[in-house]
Order: C-alpha cells, then structure tokens, then sequence
C-alpha cells in the first residue's frame, strides 16, 4: 500500500523514490509486524485467555507437559495479523507471488483455526478429521498448481526442479508436476503442525527457514545476481522476500510469549499457514528441493511420525519412544529447552548448508 502510495509521488518528492526498493521495504515490513506483535500480543492473550481458549495437552506425552494444559492457544491469529498488515502496508500488491501468498495465508489459517475451535469445542487434542485436514489443504494447493501450470514463474522452467549441488542439472516431473506442488505444500503445512509441540520450537525454525528463503528469493528475483549464482531468475520474485521478512518480524514478536515458559500457544491456526508458504515460497522462486534441506527439522519430525505409525501398524511395537522426534529425546530425559536450542541450532547449520550449494556445485 505504502509503495502504491508514495512511489507515485516521487516525482513531486524525490524522496519517495526509497520505496522502490525491496529492501528498505522488507525492513519496513519485519519491524512493522515485530512491533505488531509486541503492541497486540498483551491484549489478545487476555482476550484468549478471557475466553477460556486454552491448550488441550494429551495426557499420553511426556509428564511434565501436563502443567501446559490451560495455556491460551490460538495465538497463530496474533502472526495472522502481524504478517498479513505488514505485507499489505509494504508490499506490491499487484505482484502475483504476493497475491497468491496472502490467499494461502488466510486459506490455510482459516483451516487451522477451524482444527483448533473444534479442539476446544470437544474439549479434546483431536480436531477436524484427518481427512477433513488433508481435504481443505489439497483442494487450495491443487488450485495453485493449476495456476501455476497455465502461469508458470519461468516458463523455460515450467515443470523443472533443479538438483541442489549440481550446476546445470534439472529434473522434468512433466504432467506430475502438479502433484509435486500439492505433496510439497500439504507436505510442509502439516509438517510444521507437527513441529510444534515444544515452547519456540516450531516458531524458532519457521524464522530460521523464512529468513534464509527470504535471501534467496531476492537472490532470485535479482537478474544480475541470478545469473552470477546460476540459479532461474524468477521475475518479481523479490518482492516474496518482503512477505518473508513480515513471518520473521512476526515470528520475533511471537516468540517473544511463545518462549519457554510459553504463555500462549500458536495452534494450528499459525503452524498449518506457517508450512503452507514456506512450501509455496520453494516453489515460486524454483527451489522445491532445497526445502529438504532447509526445513530439515520439519521432515524429520514429520517422518518420525510417519515411521513410527507405518511400522506400530505392523509390529503393534514402536522405533521411537514418542512421535514426533522432539518428544523421543524428551522421554529419554533430556529437558524442553535444551531440545529446543538444539534444534534451532541444527535447522541453523541446514541455513548454511542451503546457502553453500548455490556455490558448491
């Protein structure tokens, strides 16, 4: 909005001329949204705690969770609308990246909040169905996928992904292209569903994640830099890193009441949008499988989940002592916050990995 605004007056004030540039933006956005957070986190955990929306803890977990039950959840509403004032105050909103990460964050939220109001309202950690979950985020990533199949960011590259740490070597998925976009945005929504289990555990690494996505989208957007990295120019791909840097200031703000002991949960209301755009993001600018690699912390925690059910299902015994991984090292005795930290700095060292295969190749 500020763009639209000023940018037309530059002519009338040289000045103005600044809001042209992602980057002045950017940080306009993550101190907007961190400010946000910071004014209105007081007053909306009152209000959720007004309204008795409080955590259900599952009772089967480890003990010393159970003094989490009667936390205010929901707070993902308190990142909704950090991120999305933010982007609308800094970003270009006829940028299609923009527009389409701003439908994903409503979409997916609103689901969220539809699995954490049914949580409370049978009072029990079980919300909207599995197949009820899986339903609404199908349905809004296959409509992406139908976008971006008659839209592509690149046509060159339509149905390309490119193998991370090998110069020049790309892979068709053709047709399955657009199964790959569903499986790669349901896949990272409920991954990082799954993340969060741990006071700043989901949180911390969603700002590690959006901030490194964030470096490469303006990587990817900017010509010069594209074509030195040899990596697909996406153009207006830039302006995906103001949006980014409005979920880190979020993130910022929120773990500032999310740290441990954590006086507000964010649900699902914040966890299922959280994965649903890093998801998208990877897509956009053309780096589905660096994904693996930067948000390693959520696949790992997802297919410990995934592993642990496939291999019950056949033996009734179990690999880990709880799923996800982070409750199997906290059954062994190590304490919350020591997990925690240790993950951050593990999804930190995935960041840099991520990074060095733009120049080990």
């Amino acid at each position: 909005m500020l763009y639209h605004i000023f940018y037309r007056l530059s002519d009338i004030f040289t000045p103005f001329n600044i809001f042209k540039y992602i980057t002045f933006r950017a940080g306009g956005a993550i101190l907007t949204s961190l400010l946000i957070c910071f004014i209105t986190g007081p007053y909306i955990i009152r209000k959720l705690t007004k309204f008795k929306i409080k955590q259900v803890v599952r009772t089967d977990g480890p003990a010393t969770h159970l003094a989490k039950s009667g936390t205010p959840t929901m707070g993902g509403l308190l990142i909704l609308l950090s991120v999305i004032t933010s982007t609308l105050l800094w970003a270009k909103l006829d940028n299609k990246f923009i527009i389409w990460l701003l439908i994903g964050t409503v979409w997916l939220g609103f689901l969220g909040f539809c699995d954490d109001y049914l949580k409370l309202k049978k009072k029990n950690s079980k919300g909207l169905s599995i197949k009820g979950k899986l339903f609404g985020q199908i349905i809004f990533a296959a409509s992406l996928a139908s976008y971006l199949t008659l839209f592509p960011p690149n046509p060159t590259f339509a149905t390309f992904v490119n193998v991370p740490f090998f110069k020049g070597f790309f892979i068709n998925f053709s047709f399955s292209y657009i199964l790959l976009v569903v499986v790669i945005i349901v896949g990272s929504s409920n991954a990082v569903n799954l993340t969060d289990g741990l006071d700043g555990l989901a949180i911390g690494n969603i700002i590690i994640a959006a901030f490194a996505l964030a470096l490469f989208a303006y990587f990817a957007g900017h010509f010069q830099i594209a074509n030195y990295l040899k990596i697909i120019n996406i153009s207006g791909a830039g302006e995906i890193s103001v949006f980014l840097l409005a979920v880190v200031g979020a993130g910022l703000g929120f773990l500032w009441y999310n740290s441990h002991p954590a006086e507000v949960f964010m649900g699902d209301t914040g966890s299922l949008f959280l994965g649903g755009v890093l998801g998208m993001v990877a897509i956009f600018i053309k780096q589905e499988l660096i994904l693996l690699i930067l948000g390693g912390i959520f696949v790992v925690e997802a297919f410990s989940v995934l592993i642990q059910v496939f291999y019950f299902k056949r033996t009734k015994k179990k690999i880990f002592k709880m799923a996800p991984m982070h409750h199997h090292f906290e059954m062994l005795g190590l304490p919350e916050t020591k997990v925690t930290i240790r993950f951050w700095m593990i999804g930190i060292i995935l960041a840099i990995l991520s990074f060095a295969s733009l120049k080990l190749r």
